[in-house]
């Protein structure tokens, strides 16, 4: 199936059935939705979606880590002044990068004065969680990358979002909506769920916004940490920043009204509005622009946050259970169903290219995911690319790390 529109929903590059029909549910409601060439199914809204309701919010839409997001910083330096292995290896140790780990570093930041404070009394009882977890990285597809752009500069630039504050959040919502307590079991179905709406201007529509904004407050502040952790480690400044959300709700003014525009994996992108948008581990990122025209407004001003998926994670890596060790009574994972990806062979090539790697594994390797310049590709007309951004080190939670946070 080939790019196209039908009636009030925007598709780019080839379009996946089951993420469609997802669109389609969530669309039901909406006066119009997007499709991302990026795209693959999400849980309820797909993944590289965009939705436009007039008077509903959707936390089913927005997802489980609110804010997730990236940022990325161009420093003063040049790529060959850099001891990057050596600097790859400080941020592995000083940067903590798996689930449910907490900061080494006591992390002390207005946004947990908010949180202690906040609106909605629940989001209170987080508070030891969001300091705990605040500049953690997690796992999935969360990174600290090292980057050299087309004049050997050397960029920082990181993916992550709200941790286990805003995942708890989600949930809590979600339970909400089906009214359960906030720390129940949200009982929310499945991944081809109808879309969770919520009245926007219903006491509980307001609260999940209230909650949102904030978990995204928090989101911002746990990247604009650790970039800034990477700059002390390098013994820089940072000379530009690019920031953003891409699984966020905004109000925002399309074709003379005003929506609430709920994105998924899925970058804001106005006239001019920069973005930061990551390959895999071995292609290119890219620092990119809004456009102007009928293809932009036609998507909402939105574009990929990153190359999507073409195989999912266990298709990747494969099946593993832990079992005993009758030698040494220890758990010890093994394989119970090979993966498609050679993990041994891919760490040899990104070494062969230059490119020091700490941590990953099977189910994040470059073919897992597609070309990124092939999918900005279907967008050339909503937006441009400002920078070209080559990995020089990738740094990600290991193998055996499975996390619950990532978008």
């Amino acid at each position: 199936m080939t790019a196209f529109e039908t009636g009030n929903i925007k598709t780019f590059g080839d379009v996946d059935q089951r993420s469609y029909e997802q669109l389609l549910r969530c669309a039901e409601k909406a006066d119009y939705a997007v499709l991302c060439a990026d795209h693959h199914p999400g849980y309820s809204q797909p993944i590289g979606g965009a939705v436009a309701y007039q008077n509903h919010i959707s936390p089913s839409g927005v997802g489980y880590d609110i804010g997730c997001g990236n940022k990325a910083a161009k420093t003063s330096l040049r790529v060959d002044e850099v001891d990057v292995p050596r600097a790859m290896d400080e941020i592995a140790r000083r940067i903590s990068f798996g689930v449910g780990l907490a900061n080494e570093e006591r992390v002390d930041h207005p946004v947990l004065d908010r949180i202690a404070r906040a609106d909605f009394a629940p989001q209170r009882k987080l508070l030891s969680l969001a300091r705990d977890q605040l500049g953690t990285v997690g796992g999935g597809n969360h990174y600290v990358d090292l980057f050299s752009d087309e004049d050997g500069t050397l960029w920082v630039g990181v993916h992550f979002g709200s941790r286990g504050f805003g995942h708890k959040t989600a949930t809590g919502f979600l339970a909400l909506a089906h009214g359960k307590r906030f720390d129940a079991r949200a009982g929310e179905g499945g991944m081809d769920s109808p879309p969770v709406l919520l009245d926007a201007g219903s006491e509980l529509g307001r609260a999940y916004i209230g909650a949102m904004e904030l978990a995204g407050e928090y989101a911002y502040a746990g990247r604009d940490w650790v970039v800034d952790r990477v700059l002390r480690i390098l013994g820089t400044d940072a000379v530009e920043e690019v920031h953003n959300h891409h699984n966020f709700a905004w109000r925002e003014r399309h074709f003379g009204r005003d929506y609430w525009i709920v994105r998924k994996g899925c970058t804001p992108a106005f006239p001019g509005q920069q973005g930061f948008v990551g390959g895999s581990m071995g292609d290119v990122s890219v620092i990119l622009a809004g456009l102007d025209g009928d293809e932009a407004r036609q998507a909402l001003y939105s574009t990929v946050h990153g190359a999507g998926r073409v195989m999912s994670r266990t298709q990747a890596a494969g099946k593993r259970k832990w079992v005993r060790d009758r030698g040494t009574r220890r758990r010890v994972s093994v394989v119970v169903k090979p993966g498609a990806i050679d993990w041994n062979a891919v760490v040899s090539a990104l070494r062969e290219r230059g490119i020091e790697l700490r941590g990953g594994g099977a189910d994040e390797a470059p073919g897992v995911y597609k070309s990124l310049s092939d999918v900005l590709g279907h967008h050339a007309g909503s937006v441009r690319v400002k920078n070209t951004l080559t990995p020089v080190g990738v740094a990600m939670a290991g193998a055996d790390t499975v996390d619950p946070y990532r978008d």
